[in-house]
């Protein structure tokens, strides 16, 4: 699809000679950013499902700064897409635009502007001078030829436009917020969401979430993310970055994995900018946001919230402004961690409600609402839909995310348990971005390493490498134990995972057996990182030594291994030896 392809079907004028469905009336979705196509796209399948009397075409602006994308979207969705000079020769019955700042042809037909964001909460640039305008605001020439309806989701924004622009007056229409409609519809499936990302119970999902601009979080603080994961252990935390559009379309998805590189390879969830952000907010246990619109649709839906920035083009008066004061502030040079906990601990469920009741009215409504009106403007009865109206659905679930930091620098301190067992605390951080090492006689460091780590550097400094993509039986296990040890010269440790456990090698010879009696059982790293510590504290591992029971606490996960050394070859010759002599009635030494 090129930019300035003409199309001679669904619509023009020899359209019925080509086309099946015939349609009594044509409506125009307008595709200008990524932004604004994507929250039409949220609304206009709902609105006009099962008609097929209305004939839908996308027309394709490019004069946005932020038009990149929008084409590529709009060929994987399969959607009929004429350029924009196309638009006045077919004289369609309604545009529909989530983008204010379309320039419209001259015609009679009504335009239904969409908010992409929530309200109309922030100074923009102008892209027709070198000020700023009010986003959300349409242009003067479709209010004063009063062609323009406005769709807002709450009473105060009307009387906000009606100060900001008197043109406005009597083409709002109150319709309530699809977005946060479909968002809380979408909450029942949080647990298929988390899972889908790749937590587990107990792991706390961080949401970054930042606008465009100098001023947004993203501006300001580009290595927050990088930041975050240093500090949080891997094993109770992930980190997900939600961007605004704009950023992936003004800077390029290469720029912004570049300046990501680190995060995204330690473990970083990039959530896609054109779908899974609503999936991510609804997984997620807090916020860090600034002055977009994500950061309080998180408020809404009750997530706690810290603010990394809030940029002066904040509109004050407006629901969003609000969070300014509402919600607590992420001090970047103090530790990140201590003040996430914080946030969470002492969140109060209701803390956003005066907010969220300032920002959306009419819950559960906006579908409804909008069906009705795009119904009127086009002058046709609603169908009949006897199984179901428009409503909101649950967003899909994302694809399953398995990016995980492949080298990580592991904490562990040594805890003496009840009757004598060892109790072990362990943060993982990934080793690219980890802080400080020191340790005591009771809290050690480690490096350990995937077998799929590329970083030479690191895999050459490992003291434990482990192999986690394969469950091998015990003989194929020790094999690949060897091979480990052979391949990796420089580490102590070697650990892959079995079919009742995991089996450890150390390179002196000793073999040990890890296992528990809970499901799922420990990943090859706990279970080296409790050989470790072992033999750091010179806890016997060997044949004549009983077992050992470790317990692993990793966050609010708890794990009980028992460590077995399993027997060599010569060992198991000898017990062998024993049995038949005492089955001959010998002394077991005979």
């Amino acid at each position: 699809m090129k930019s300035d392809e003409r199309i001679l079907v669904p619509v023009g004028p020899d359209a019925a000679r080509w086309r099946t469905f015939g349609g009594e009336r044509t409506v125009v979705v307008a595709a200008r950013t990524v932004t604004s196509l994507v929250r039409a796209l949220d609304v206009v399948p709902e609105v006009l499902h099962d008609d097929p009397r209305v004939t839908v075409v996308f027309a394709y602006d490019p004069t946005s700064a932020f038009n990149d994308g929008v084409l590529d979207l709009l060929r994987s969705l399969g959607c009929r897409t004429l350029p924009w000079s196309q638009l006045a020769e077919i004289a369609p019955d309604l545009l529909i635009s989530a983008s204010e700042n379309v320039k419209v042809p001259p015609g009679d037909y009504p335009v239904l502007v969409l908010p992409h964001g929530v309200g109309f909460h922030k100074q923009v640039p102008d892209s027709a001078g070198p000020g700023t305008r009010l986003s959300g605001l349409v242009h003067d020439d479709l209010l004063s030829a009063r062609r323009a309806w406005l769709a807002v989701s709450h009473p105060d924004q009307e009387t906000q436009l009606a100060a900001a622009h008197p043109g406005t007056a009597g083409r709002t229409v109150l319709a309530g917020d699809p977005c946060l409609d479909r968002l809380r519809a979408s909450v029942r499936w949080r647990e298929r969401y988390r899972s889908a990302l790749g937590l587990v119970p107990g792991q706390r999902l961080v949401l970054v979430s930042s606008t465009w601009g100098e001023e947004s979080l993203a501006g300001t603080s580009p290595g927050l993310p990088a930041d975050l994961l240093g500090q949080l252990p891997a094993d109770e935390y992930r980190v997900a970055l939600v961007l605004h559009p704009n950023v992936w379309s003004g800077h390029g998805a290469w720029q912004v994995r570049v300046m990501q590189q680190s995060a995204l390879e330690a473990g970083l969830i990039a959530v896609d900018p054109t779908d899974g952000w609503q999936q991510a907010l609804v997984a997620s246990d807090l916020v860090i946001g600034d002055h977009g619109s994500v950061t309080l649709y998180g408020a809404a839906l009750g997530r706690p919230v810290l603010l990394g920035a809030f940029g002066s083009e904040a509109v004050p008066g407006t629901a969003g402004y609000a969070l300014r004061t509402a919600a607590g502030r992420l001090v970047a040079d103090r530790p990140l961690r201590a003040q996430l906990e914080a946030a969470v601990t002492g969140h109060r469920a209701d803390r956003y409600d005066a907010v969220s009741a300032a920002a959306f009215a009419e819950p559960g409504q906006a579908l409804p609402r909008l069906r009705e009106l795009v119904y009127g403007l086009l002058g046709i009865p609603r169908p009949k839909q006897p199984a179901r109206g428009p409503r909101a659905f649950p967003v899909p679930a994302p694809a399953p995310d398995a990016v995980r930091a492949r080298s990580l620098m592991v904490h562990t301190s040594v805890v003496r348990g009840e009757e004598g067992e060892l109790r072990v605390e362990i943060h993982r951080f990934p080793a690219a971005l980890a802080g400080e090492t020191a340790e005591s006689s009771t809290a050690f460091w480690h490096l350990a390493c995937d077998v799929d780590e590329a970083d030479t550097r690191l895999t050459e400094s490992a003291t434990v490498v482990c192999s986690a993509s394969d469950v091998l039986p015990a003989e194929a296990g020790r094999q690949r134990l060897g091979s480990l040890l052979e391949e990796f010269p420089g580490a102590r440790i070697a650990a892959v995972p079995g079919e009742d456990g995991c089996t450890v090698a150390v390179r002196d010879g000793r073999l040990v057996h890890v296992g528990t009696a809970q499901r799922p059982g420990a990943d090859p790293g706990t279970a080296a990182a409790a050989v470790y510590v072992c033999l750091r504290l010179g806890v016997p591992l060997d044949a004549t030594a009983m077992a050992t029971a470790v317990v692993m606490v990793q966050g609010a996960r708890r794990q009980r291994l028992l460590l077995r050394a399993v027997p060599s070859d010569a060992d198991q010759s000898a017990v062998s030896r024993a049995r038949t002599a005492v089955a001959r009635g010998l002394p077991p030494s005979s």
